[in-house]
């Protein structure tokens, strides 16, 4: 999946993506985007270890990357996040997640996102589900632009 568009937005702009150092990659696959994040202070609990909601937020914000790639000019909330998380991962150490995408619809997309260690082993299996919408403000133009079209 081609994310480039996307990748320069996120990484332009301030936001959790930023914060957490979330690096976001293409893939061949149309179905498929993938992400890394090193596991520093900013991610980790108090115990040197990568948090929990550090893992679900890399992974809805790779699904969210993955769902805007696919669809131009719309927006992509995530409206559930529900994972598992299976093995700890050290401070210093870097994570690596893929998502693959499971039902794409008109309104609702499905991923199914695994984060794994440097040594290939199953950290996180998490499942986001994100609501497609089209911006308020291109609503708004596509609005006035009906309106100018039928005299009304």
């Amino acid at each position: 999946m081609d994310i480039e568009q996307i990748r320069e937005i996120v990484v332009s702009q301030e936001g959790l993506s930023k914060t957490l150092d979330m690096e976001f990659y293409s893939t061949p696959e149309r179905d498929t985007v993938m992400a890394r994040m090193k596991v520093g202070p900013l991610n980790r609990q108090p115990f040197g270890f990568l948090s929990g909601g550090a893992s679900l937020a890399l992974a809805e914000n790779l699904a969210g990357v993955g769902s805007m790639a696919l669809c131009p000019g719309k927006m992509a909330a995530g409206i559930n996040v529900s994972g598992s998380h299976v093995k700890v991962v050290a401070e210093g150490e870097t994570v690596t997640a893929t998502a693959q995408l499971r039902h794409e619809g008109k309104t609702l997309h499905v991923w199914q996102v695994d984060i794994r260690n440097e040594a290939g082993e199953l950290i996180s299996t998490i499942q986001v589900t994100n609501y497609i919408v089209t911006p308020k403000r291109q609503r708004a133009s596509g609005e006035q632009e009906a309106k100018k079209g039928t005299g009304k």
